[in-house]
């Protein structure tokens, strides 16, 4: 974490925040400029050293016999340990991505051949080797380390996820330690060559580690500062990061910490008795594009997506799909959310939806369907189960009579429960109208079941489960199927249990909304008159609830005996005659 001490005996004074970028140039052009400079020491003043032996001054001799210092001399080693050279106080490196700076530590190391293992330690042998010819390295105390060296991989397995100083690592840890995101060599399969085994019944721990996490090739380098005392350079504990770069396969730059900029120096203060302070800024210095390549690649650009589109164009065609001429389209996108208020766990939830007379549906569209089975959490005073089922509807109304008023689908539902011991119960039917208004609806519809006479229904319910059910769904409402003149509920026992919400997202779509004004007010049919307005629900109820009263009123009469209404019609009073 940021400002926590180091293990190399160094602890950072200001928040090493990362920053991530994005560019579209190749990695390899990125350049950063790293400048280190050594500042006063952090430390308490030390006590006054005694003069040194020189010329004396008149008095000086006195002074020093008096306070009984002994005087002590300069000599030529001392002399040159005091002045330091300037390339040991402050460094500036301009490195490119990937770019090796070896460490006196590494120097040391890789010329020796008896430490050379591996193909990339007799690399660096041979690297270094040259540089010794040519003079020796450039870089004194900044170096790095790149992608391919120990140092990267041992520093991704060793990473903390807490500040603590004694992490103990979980076993979630422990088997994502040797999980690497980097240079994953996986080819990337075609969408025509699918593979012929889909399921790897008998993974090998090769198979899982290279699948466990997100194929994302990462990249890592490190920029390190060498902050050991003068002639002490090459020791493994006074090794500083000081800054790390990580780039991905899509072009993501991630640079911990960020570039200086106006925010001012890092300061790395190291434990010891010195407590020398050390000040180091990061600066971009990747080469700035010209004007003339910059506007060459944004016409570059501009032709591939211009192509692109094309090609999407393409696919998709010019003509927008419409619906035949007269017939109006509704398109569902609908959400069981949840359902709350029942009495047991395990809900879930049958639906199906009714076409009435007119309405159509593609052969292949499913009107029916079941959620999960889920179980409820307590959510206030109510135990509440979170279905979030989704399904799609697409349906077509083609009106054949222009003096009928149109029915709209219905979606019947009943939700049932189902425990561990298969105890199978019905908690509750419902029913829901489609809107009738395009948008986004949420509804909650509450729910009833039917209740047997007497305790033992009941007893049997809670003990092996079981209830009375209905054999037809849309007995919920009026049935489809009933064309009698009144339907009778009488001695039907119910029980008003809990509540089930929806989310619906209506679109309608229809050749009469795209006509003009003037045409529109000429238009006589239903039909051309749904426009999804928010008076259509309401008139549609008082059409129907008045053509249900002048129904019942007309029923009424012709139930009374003639004689009552020939009385009533003589009891009429006659206009007087002048």
């Amino acid at each position: 974490m940021a400002g926590a001490a180091r293990p190399g005996g160094s602890a950072l004074c200001r928040s090493r925040v990362p920053a991530v970028y994005r560019s579209r140039d190749p990695v390899r052009n990125l350049r950063l400029r790293v400048r280190i400079q050594r500042v006063a020491p952090a430390g308490p003043v030390l006590p006054r050293v005694p003069p040194l032996a020189g010329p004396e001054l008149p008095g000086r001799a006195d002074r020093a016999a008096d306070a009984g210092a002994v005087p002590l001399r300069v000599t030529a080693a001392s002399r040159a340990g005091a002045q330091r050279p300037a390339e040991d106080e402050e460094e500036e490196v301009e490195v490119g991505w990937q770019e090796k700076l070896f460490s006196q530590f590494e120097v040391d190391l890789y010329l020796n051949e008896s430490a050379c293992q591996t193909p990339l330690d007799w690399q660096y042998h041979e690297e270094i080797r040259k540089l010794e010819k040519a003079g020796g390295r450039k870089n004194c105390r900044i170096f790095t380390y790149t992608d391919h060296d120990r140092f990267t991989n041992l520093e991704e397995l060793c990473q903390k996820v807490t500040d603590l100083d004694h992490e103990v690592p979980s076993y979630l840890v422990e088997r994502m330690a040797n999980v690497r995101r980097r240079r994953q060599d996986r080819r990337p399969v075609e969408a025509s060559s699918l593979k012929s085994k889909i399921i790897t019944w008998e993974p090998s721990e090769e198979f899982i580690k290279n699948n466990h996490v997100i194929n994302t090739p990462v990249q890592t380098m490190y920029i390190m500062g060498d902050l050991g005392p003068y002639g002490k350079l090459g020791r493994r504990e006074y090794e500083n990061v000081l800054c790390t770069i990580k780039v991905d396969g899509n072009g993501v730059i991630t640079v911990k910490p960020d570039f200086t900029g106006t925010k001012g120096a890092y300061r790395i203060e190291l434990d010891g008795e010195k407590r020398e302070v050390w000040e180091y800024t990061i600066e971009n210095a990747s080469a700035q594009v010209q004007p003339e390549e910059e506007e060459r690649e944004q016409r570059v650009f501009r032709e591939l997506y211009g192509r692109h589109r094309d090609y999407l164009s393409g696919l998709v065609g010019s003509d927008f799909e419409m619906p035949l001429p007269g017939t109006l389209r509704l398109f569902v996108n609908g959400e069981i959310v949840s359902a709350q208020g029942y009495e047991y766990d395990n809900l879930y939830v049958h639906f199906f939806l009714e076409l009435p007379d007119q309405w159509s549906s593609s052969p292949f569209q499913q009107l029916s369907g079941v959620t999960q089975t889920c179980a409820t959490k307590a959510v206030g005073l109510d135990n509440v189960a979170y279905f979030c089922y989704p399904f799609t509807v697409d349906m077509f109304y083609t009106q054949e009579d222009e003096d009928s008023l149109p029915q709209w689908p219905v979606l019947y539902f009943e939700v049932l429960s189902l425990d561990f011991w298969q105890r199978y119960r019905v908690e509750g039917y419902g029913s829901l109208v489609l809107p009738t208004c395009p948008g986004v609806h949420m509804l909650t519809i509450p729910t009833w079941r039917p209740v047997g006479l007497g305790p033992v229904a009941e007893m049997r319910r809670f003990f092996i489960g079981g209830s009375p059910e209905l054999e037809d769904l849309t007995y919920i409402r009026i049935p489809s199927t009933f064309k009698g003149k009144r339907l009778s509920r009488f001695g039907f026992r119910t029980e008003t249990t809990g509540s089930v919400t929806f989310r619906l997202c209506c679109l309608q779509q229809s050749r009469a909304f795209l006509e003009n004004s003037a045409l529109r007010q000429r238009m006589q049919s239903v039909l051309d008159r749904l426009g999804g307005f928010s008076q259509q629900s309401s008139v549609y109820n008082v059409l129907e609830a008045f053509q249900r009263a002048r129904r019942r009123m007309q029923e009424a009469r012709e139930s009374l005996p003639q004689d009552l209404i020939s009385t009533s019609a003589s009891a009429v009073p006659q206009p007087l005659e002048p």
